[in-house]
C-alpha cells in the first residue's frame, strides 16, 4: 500500500420520524440537521496528514457514485438509530469492492451486526487508530481494534476537524470535555461504554476547539456533548473561569447548551459559572418522579431533592432545562400518567422527551432481562430506533396494554398546545437571563418564519402562542429569545407527539384485539445467545 489514501467518511442516516430531528426548527433557520457529526471529524484528526478526506452527512447531503469512486477507504458508523443505514451503506461498498472501516458506539455494543464490514473499531478510537493505520499500510484486508473500555485518556484527543464540516448545515455544533458519568443508572448505556470515572480535556484543548471554530466564522450554538458535564465538578469549575475569559476577549460570540444530572441545582457555584459563560439551556434526565423506580433504577441522585425546586433554581440561573421521562419500569404498580403529568407540569418544563423503556445492549438492565427469560429477541427495532415507539423490547411487568396506555396519556397531555405553550408561559416569568441573547445570521428569518408557521401546528396552537409571547415581552422581554425557540420546536414535537399517539393506539388495538404477540425471547449464554457484558 502506498502511504497516501483517499478516505470517505459518511454519518448515517437516524431515523426520519424521531423526537431529535427536529426538521421543522431546522427548516425554520435554513439548517438540514440539528447536530454535526462530531465523532467522525475527530476520528479524522487522528488519521495521517497526507491523507485526503472527504466527508458525507447522509442527513443533509445526497451520496453519489463519485464520491464513492473517487475512495480508497469508506469510515462510517454511528448510534443504534443509525444502524440500518449504516448497514446498507456497508453493503453498497462491498458491493463496489471499497473497503469499510465502522465504528462509534453501536458497533462497541453489537459487534456482530456490522459482521459485514472489513474492519471494526470497538471503543474509543484514540488509542487504537493507530493500530488501523498500520495494519492498513501493511496491507491488511480485514481486522478488529477494540480499546478498553473508559480508559482513554482524552488530553491526548486531537483537535475535531471542523473544517470538513458545512456549518451552515446545522442548528449547533459540538464540543467535549469529558466522557463518563459517576453514576449507575441502569438502564444506561453511557457508563459501560465510557466508565464511571469522568475524564476530563485540559482547558486549553477546549479553548482551541473554540478558537477553530470561531476562526472559521461559526457563531451562535454550541453543545457541549458531554454525557454529565458536571460529573467531575472541581475541573469544570476550573475550566469555566477560562471559558468566561475566553467569552468576554471574544464578546460573547457563543451561546451553550449541554447534559447534566438534576443535583446541579445544589450547586450555586457552579449554577453561578454556567450562567456567566452564557449556558442557556441543559438536558436532564428526570425519568419518573416516582422514588420507587428512582431507586429500584439506581438513579438515587433525583431522590434527594424536590424537583419542582431544583428545576426553579437552574431557571433562576438563566437555564432553561429539558427533560428525559421514562414509561415502563419494573416497580411500576398502578398508573404513572397523572404523577407524571403533574411532575412535567409542576415543574414548567416544556421541550420533555418521553419515551418508551428500552433495553440497550449493553446495560445491566438488559443483562437483567436477560437472566431473567424476559428479553424479546430483536423484532427489528432499528427500523424506528426511537424509545417514542420502538421501546418495551422485553416482557413487561404491568400488563402491556396499560403501560401503552399511560405513555399515550402522557403525550396527549403534555403535547396539547395549552399545557405546552403554558408551561413555556412559566418558563418565561421564571428564566432570569443575564445576558441578552445574541442575534445571528438568520434568527430574523426564522422568527418571522415561525410567526407564519405556528398557526399550522395543530388546533389552537396560534393562539396559545401570542398569549405567551405577549405575556414574556410584558413581563420579562429579556426571555423573549429562549421562549422563541422553544416555540420553534413545538413545530415538530406538537404533530410528531400526534404521530406517536398513533402509533401507539395501533399498538393497543393489536394486543385488544388478540394480534400482538410476545417475540421469541433471548436465550441464556449457555445456549449461546450473549449480549456483551
Amino acid at each position: 500500500m502506498t502511504d497516501s489514501c483517499k478516505v470517505l467518511m459518511i454519518f448515517p442516516l437516524f431515523n426520519a420520524s424521531s423526537f431529535w430531528n427536529y426538521k421543522e426548527a431546522c427548516d425554520l433557520s435554513g439548517a438540514r440537521y440539528p447536530a454535526a457529526p462530531l465523532g467522525l471529524i475527530t476520528v479524522a484528526a487522528l488519521l495521517p496528514k497526507n491523507w485526503e478526506i472527504r466527508l458525507v452527512n447522509r442527513n443533509t447531503e445526497s451520496l453519489n457514485d463519485a464520491d464513492l469512486d473517487w475512495a480508497d477507504l469508506v469510515m462510517t458508523g454511528g448510534m443504534l438509530p443509525q444502524r440500518n443505514d449504516a448497514q446498507h451503506l456497508i453493503e453498497t461498498c462491498r458491493a463496489r469492492g471499497k473497503p469499510v472501516v465502522v465504528g462509534g458506539p453501536d458497533i462497541t455494543s453489537s459487534p456482530s451486526a456490522y459482521s459485514a464490514a472489513n474492519f471494526q473499531v470497538l471503543g474509543e478510537a484514540e488509542e487504537i487508530m493507530a493500530d488501523f493505520i498500520a495494519a492498513w499500510r501493511d496491507g491488511a484486508t480485514q481486522g478488529i481494534f477494540e480499546a478498553p473500555m473508559g480508559k482513554t485518556d482524552v488530553t491526548g484527543s486531537p483537535l475535531p476537524r471542523f473544517d470538513l464540516l458545512k456549518l451552515d448545515q446545522y442548528l449547533h455544533v459540538g464540543i467535549q470535555f469529558s466522557r463518563g458519568c459517576p453514576f449507575s443508572c441502569e438502564f444506561c448505556d453511557i457508563i459501560e461504554l465510557y466508565g464511571r470515572v469522568p475524564r476530563t480535556k485540559t482547558n486549553e484543548q477546549v479553548l482551541a476547539e473554540l478558537d477553530a471554530l470561531h476562526a472559521l466564522g461559526y457563531r451562535g450554538h454550541v453543545d457541549f456533548v458531554d454525557d454529565n458535564l458536571i460529573g467531575n465538578k472541581k475541573a469544570l469549575k476550573k475550566f469555566l473561569p477560562d471559558l468566561k475569559r475566553w467569552q468576554e476577549k471574544k464578546k460573547f460570540p457563543f451561546e451553550f447548551s449541554t447534559e447534566a444530572s438534576i443535583n446541579l441545582a445544589d450547586d450555586a457555584e457552579l449554577l453561578r459559572g454556567l450562567s456567566e459563560t452564557n449556558f442557556f439551556a441543559i438536558f436532564v434526565g428526570i425519568e419518573s418522579p416516582d422514588t420507587d423506580t428512582l431507586v429500584m433504577t439506581q438513579k438515587k441522585q433525583n431522590t434527594r431533592r424536590s424537583l419542582q425546586e431544583s428545576v426553579a433554581k437552574i431557571y433562576a440561573a438563566g437555564i432553561f432545562v429539558n427533560a428525559g421521562f421514562i414509561v415502563g419500569f419494573d416497580s411500576e404498580k398502578n398508573s404513572v400518567a397523572t404523577g407524571m403529568i403533574d411532575c412535567i407540569e409542576d415543574t414548567a418544563i416544556p421541550v420533555c422527551m418521553v419515551g418508551l423503556l428500552y433495553a440497550l445492549p449493553t446495560t445491566q438492565l438488559t443483562r437483567r432481562l436477560l437472566a431473567e427469560g424476559r428479553l424479546f429477541v430483536d423484532r427489528d427495532q432499528t427500523n424506528s430506533g426511537d424509545q417514542c415507539t420502538a421501546g418495551l423490547n422485553f416482557e413487561t411487568m404491568r400488563p402491556r396494554r396499560d403501560v401503552l396506555s399511560d405513555y399515550r396519556s402522557v403525550l396527549a397531555a403534555i403535547y396539547d398546545p395549552t399545557a405546552y405553550f403554558g408551561r413555556v408561559r412559566r418558563l418565561g416569568r421564571m428564566l432570569k437571563r443575564a445576558r441578552g441573547h445574541r442575534m445571528v445570521r438568520g434568527d430574523l428569518r426564522s422568527f418571522v418564519r415561525l410567526l407564519f408557521r405556528i398557526h399550522r401546528a395543530g388546533p389552537g396552537t396560534g393562539r396559545q402562542f401570542w398569549r405567551m409571547l405577549l405575556d414574556c415581552a410584558l413581563h420579562n422581554p429579556t426571555a423573549l429569545p429562549y421562549v422563541v425557540m422553544t416555540s420553534a420546536l413545538y413545530l415538530h414535537l406538537g404533530p410528531f407527539a400526534r404521530q406517536v399517539i398513533g402509533e401507539i393506539d395501533r399498538e393497543i388495538g393489536d394486543v385488544d384485539q388478540g394480534r400482538w404477540q410476545a417475540p421469541p425471547f433471548q436465550r441464556q449464554a449457555a445456549e449461546g445467545v450473549l449480549l456483551p457484558a
